[in-house]
């Protein structure tokens, strides 16, 4: 297996990996994960959404971590957190996690999950929510990695065609 480093990306470090994690999306959508775009999709298109990140990462409402290898960025998930109220304040949402196709299966999206939980951890978050595609590869993934399935709500989000596609919500009390 190769050595991949799992790192937290500030806005300081933004431009360096900005196109590897818009190769990394253009990835995703091409494949059929659901991860709100539709095709077709390209580049620019990533390389746009992924510049309109940075403001949150840089006000601190969103941390973001990258799996970079030797190929570049083979991974990325975000921690949002809840700052406008402050009831909500004990939660965050992990979102857009993504692993290459060509870099599945190496351990590399339970290094990610395992960085996130333990910063959400370390910044008094004591629960987490996420939600992906009914019967997409991580489900098994959250689940063996201790998180309870809330429920599923059909024709909740479009697939890169168009279809409208069930979607499971999870959470995980830190």
């Amino acid at each position: 297996m190769p050595v991949v480093d799992v790192v937290r990306v500030g806005a300081d470090e933004f431009g360096v990996v900005v196109d590897g994690l818009a190769e990394l999306l253009v990835d995703a959508v091409a494949g059929g994960a659901s991860m709100g775009f539709l095709l077709p999709f390209g580049l620019v298109e990533a390389r746009t959404w992924w510049s309109g990140v940075e403001p949150s990462v840089a006000a601190g409402r969103t941390a973001l971590w990258v799996a970079r290898g030797a190929s570049g960025v083979v991974g990325t998930v975000q921690l949002r957190l809840e700052l406008e109220y402050p009831n909500g304040r004990h939660r965050a949402e992990v979102a857009k996690f993504m692993v290459a196709s060509r870099a599945r299966g190496r351990g590399i999206g339970r290094a990610l999950l395992g960085a996130v939980e333990a910063a959400a951890a370390g910044l008094g978050v004591s629960l987490l929510v996420l939600d992906t595609e009914t019967a997409s590869p991580a489900e098994g993934l959250y689940r063996s990695a201790g998180w309870v399935e809330l429920g599923v709500m059909p024709g909740h989000s479009a697939d890169p065609w168009g279809v409208l596609r069930p979607t499971t919500f999870f959470y995980k009390q830190l």
